[in-house]
């Protein structure tokens, strides 16, 4: 069977995964680039000592002060349906 344009099902089947192979093949690239990239930046960063350590540590502080908020509200809330359970 062939098309107006002269091509089989046959040549289109070819031709669609031609063009699929090839897609992919410009994605898994990027994904690679992006990914050296990434890599290489982190290395550039630690070399030139541009990463700052003190917003991790505040990071980390902030976090534990969530926490400890988070307990309270948890122990708030026991003891409400503590107090309703015995009324």
């Amino acid at each position: 069977m062939t098309f107006e344009n002269g091509m089989t099902i046959v040549d289109m089947l070819g031709q669609s995964g031609l063009l699929t192979l090839l897609g992919m093949g410009v994605v898994f690239s990027f994904l690679i680039i992006m990914i050296w990239f990434m890599s290489f930046s982190s290395k550039m960063i630690k070399a030139l000592k541009l990463d700052d350590n003190e917003t991790e540590t505040q990071a980390v502080s902030a976090s534990v002060a969530v926490t400890s908020d988070n307990n309270a509200v948890v122990a708030a809330i026991a003891t409400a349906v503590k107090e309703k359970q015995n009324s």
